[in-house]
């Protein structure tokens, strides 16, 4: 946990000191993962809008946040099931995104696309869940696995849009939605026991599923406080 609070810490110095930033944001941002449970920012480190202006109309954003991801899906395994199969474990996740923006008195719309990247810390599986799925996918009576996943950069598309209302020239509040596809490497691997049922012997296997991944889709919505220092 301190590491990654470090890590997100230098990357938001960086990002702001490069970006001599025209706007920044605190928010409150949520995510709720393809078959995966609602997740949340650990809260005060989330901050988006760390933007820089070419014209009136074109911007570039970035920002980044902390999430404890409740539950990812994990995909390309035989044995997929809609139950997540990763989490608890945090996420540090960067957006970079160009913008299209609209201004209207005291009010703004943008439209936004662009990429991202994150990276998991502390990554824990939902055994139960792994085993149901493990069970049905391999039709026994009882199954108890024991795996593992590594840790590795992702990276992913976004696009979404941004309403703001003025409250003045240079404070605001913002609501937006995006959509995230994404994924990271997560070469599952490790092994199960169970119990066919032709009430055979208990049965082991050790296997490895390479081409796994964490499947970082689904939707985020934010809701914050936006401070401009060169409104339009």
């Amino acid at each position: 946990m301190k590491k990654a609070v470090f890590v997100l810490i230098v990357c938001l110095t960086f990002t702001s000191n490069i970006a001599s930033s025209q706007s920044m944001g605190l928010s409150f941002s949520y995510f709720i993962p393809k078959d995966g449970y609602f997740s949340t920012p650990i809260s005060p480190f989330s901050i988006r809008g760390i933007g820089l202006d070419f014209t009136d109309f074109i911007s570039l954003e970035t920002g980044a946040s902390l999430y404890r991801m409740s539950g990812m899906r994990i995909k390309d395994v035989p044995f997929e099931s809609p139950e997540p199969f990763a989490g608890p474990f945090f996420s540090i996740y960067v957006p970079l995104q160009l913008k299209f923006n609209l201004y209207f008195s005291n009010q703004s719309l943008h439209f936004k696309g662009g990429g991202f990247g994150f990276y998991n810390f502390d990554t824990k599986l939902m055994d139960g869940n792994i085993d149901r799925a493990l069970r049905d996918h391999l039709d026994w009576a009882l199954v108890n696995s024991d795996f593992k996943v590594d840790n590795n950069l992702g990276v992913g598309w976004m696009a979404g849009a941004e309403y703001i209302i003025y409250l003045t020239d240079q404070f605001g509040i913002n609501l937006e939605a995006n959509y995230l596809a994404g994924d990271t490497k997560a070469n599952l691997q490790g092994a199960y026991n169970g119990l066919p049922t032709d009430g055979s012997n208990i049965v082991t296997e050790e296997v490895i599923f390479p081409e796994s991944a964490i499947d970082f889709t689904g939707w985020e919505f934010s809701v914050g406080l936006l401070f401009e220092t060169g409104r339009r």
